[in-house]
């Protein structure tokens, strides 16, 4: 399935724990002001390729244990990263998603697709970025605003549970 790509970082060590593999979608319609990734937005940018390309970086790193779903706005995408995802689930690896929406606004829009893809996710990391909400204190997020959401056990409780990242 194809897929609009900004890039692919297959040993990632900020978007997310550990090493990951980190897949930038193009296309975004949030345009928050200081996004740290504004060459993402265009929708007509970056570049096509197969999810097929990008499931087969999987695992070629025995470091690596997990996918992180970023951009631009993943949830522009959700069908071929559906396919990713659930490549990364096969694999044993854990999947993030970056998103400009809340996971409110997700659920209250229901659609299928989409739907799909936070059933496939173990941490979201929702809402726009925020300049004036930044900080650096914050883990995998820029501005206070946004969320680190467990995803099974949002869905599972039918209520926001946070992720709640181990201590080390």
């Amino acid at each position: 399935m194809q897929i609009r790509l900004a890039g692919v970082e297959p040993e990632s060590i900020v978007d997310g724990p550990g090493y990951r593999l980190a897949v930038f979608v193009q296309g975004c319609p949030h345009g928050c002001p200081g996004c740290h990734n504004p060459k993402t937005h265009d929708v007509n940018g970056g570049y096509i390729a197969d999810t097929a390309q990008i499931i087969e970086k999987m695992g070629q790193n025995p470091l690596v244990r997990g996918v992180t779903l970023t951009g631009g706005e993943p949830m522009m995408q959700p069908e071929p990263l559906c396919v990713i995802a659930q490549a990364a689930r096969e694999k044993g690896m854990n999947v993030w998603c970056y998103t400009g929406y809340t996971l409110e606004t997700l659920l209250k829009e229901g659609r299928a697709d989409r739907m799909r893809l936070l059933g496939l996710i173990d941490v979201l990391v929702d809402g726009p970025y925020l300049a004036h909400e930044r900080s650096l204190d914050l883990l995998y997020c820029g501005s206070r605003n946004q969320r680190l959401i467990d995803m099974p056990a949002t869905l599972a409780e039918k209520a926001v549970r946070l992720y709640t990242p181990p201590e080390w």
